[in-house]
């Protein structure tokens, strides 16, 4: 197959809110689904794969030479939705958080992404974001949305476009001040046939001192209370039965940066372990984990088995954990001098709701240019086609 720039179109917001809305019509059946009958159930179903994935990319501009494709796994042509987020896309400081939102940064991802997708180059890619008559991509950007530096991106296979109704955005800040968006999350939610699916970035308070979870938990109780979807711009109106929170969608996808660190009080035993490569032992102490099993914060949700090592905190463009080592003399605080943060599971991906399954939940170590690792988790889901009704 030749890369002609028809090969997938890239639509780029058109709006304050960088909402993607395509309205062009596309020519494909769902062919190679699987359609059955839910046992008890008037209704048919199919089944579909979603990928999603997560990356902090540690405020990083990504050279232009960087492959996403091992991190998305493209080469399998596994996949009919792609859900990708991403922390820190620019850096948090003062001039990205309250300054104008910087742009530059996410076309540059978009342009990767679609180039890992679709298998071609930026020259082609470019070409791509203003060929938007086409019919016959391979994937086309539903929408996006940046908050200041996460930034979430949703994909699709043309032939599954016209099947996708409702797009919607909504960001809550829950950085300085609990409000501005240096923390907080981007939630993207859809209809695909008769079910609801919403997916929400989040980069939650960071930290590994006491008290620090703690935040972690009541940023994450904040997003899922404050975020709401309602009508904006031109955008045409949702039934009314359409899920306005999150967790009244029928699938829900919560990842990022959520922060959550190793709760040991020995440094040293922290250290051996890692060493070890023991990570089941470490995971006892695992913030996040704790939180599932006692159904606190995130009663509900479910978190695949993790089997990987963790993902933060690396050393850039090296396989080699970074400590934290504090010098003492430099900063004034000898008490600080022998301190270490054990490295962590930092970045994850959670779900709830009933028609998913989980088969895949990988860290993706070959890529350097943060000091975190990405993380990809892959679904199969059931949707709902319509009801059937019965002669």
């Amino acid at each position: 197959m030749g890369k002609s720039p028809r090969l997938a179109q890239m639509i780029w917001p058109r709006s304050a809110a960088s909402r993607v809305l395509v309205g062009h019509q596309f020519v494909s059946e769902l062919s190679g689904l699987e359609k059955t009958r839910m046992q008890g159930e008037q209704s048919e179903t199919v089944k579909y794969r979603i990928f999603a994935g997560t990356w902090n990319v540690g405020g990083m501009a990504p050279p232009d030479d960087l492959s996403l494709e091992d991190w998305m796994d493209t080469k399998t042509d596994s996949y009919d939705i792609y859900v990708l987020g991403f922390q820190e896309m620019v850096p948090l400081n003062a001039r990205s958080v309250l300054g104008p939102k910087q742009r530059r940064a996410a076309m540059k991802w978009q342009l990767l992404i679609c180039d890992a997708l679709n298998n071609r180059r930026h020259g082609d890619g470019a070409a791509a974001m203003h060929d938007q008559g086409g019919q016959g991509g391979l994937f086309r950007c539903l929408m996006s949305k940046q908050m200041v530096g996460i930034f979430v991106s949703v994909w699709t296979r043309s032939s599954l476009r016209r099947h996708v109704r409702h797009p919607g955005v909504s960001s809550v800040g829950a950085g300085v001040l609990g409000r501005l968006g240096n923390k907080g999350a981007v939630s993207v939610r859809f209809l695909l046939h008769g079910t609801s699916f919403c997916f929400v970035c989040c980069h939650l308070a960071s930290g590994g001192e006491d008290g620090d979870a703690l935040r972690r938990n009541a940023d994450a109780a904040g997003i899922l209370s404050r975020t709401s979807f309602v009508r904006s711009g031109g955008a045409p109106a949702a039934p009314d039965e359409l899920p306005k929170k999150i967790l009244g969608h029928d699938r829900v996808v919560l990842f990022g940066d959520l922060n959550y660190r190793i709760a040991m009080d020995d440094d040293d035993e922290a250290r051996q372990l890692v060493r070890a490569r023991n990570w089941s032992m470490l995971l006892e102490n695992d913030e996040l984990m704790l939180e599932l099993s006692k159904g606190r914060q995130f009663d509900g949700w479910h978190e695949g088995h993790v089997t990987f090592a963790p993902t933060y905190k690396y050393r850039r463009n090296s396989d080699q954990f970074y400590w934290c080592a504090v010098d003492g003399v430099a900063t004034g605080r000898p008490e600080k001098q022998h301190r270490h943060r054990a490295p962590a599971w930092c970045d994850r991906i959670l779900w709830r709701g009933k028609g998913m399954k989980q088969v895949r939940y990988e860290r993706c170590g070959g890529y350097r240019l943060s000091d975190h690792r990405p993380v990809r988790a892959v679904f199969h889901v059931v949707c709902e086609l319509a009801e059937v009704v019965d002669g």
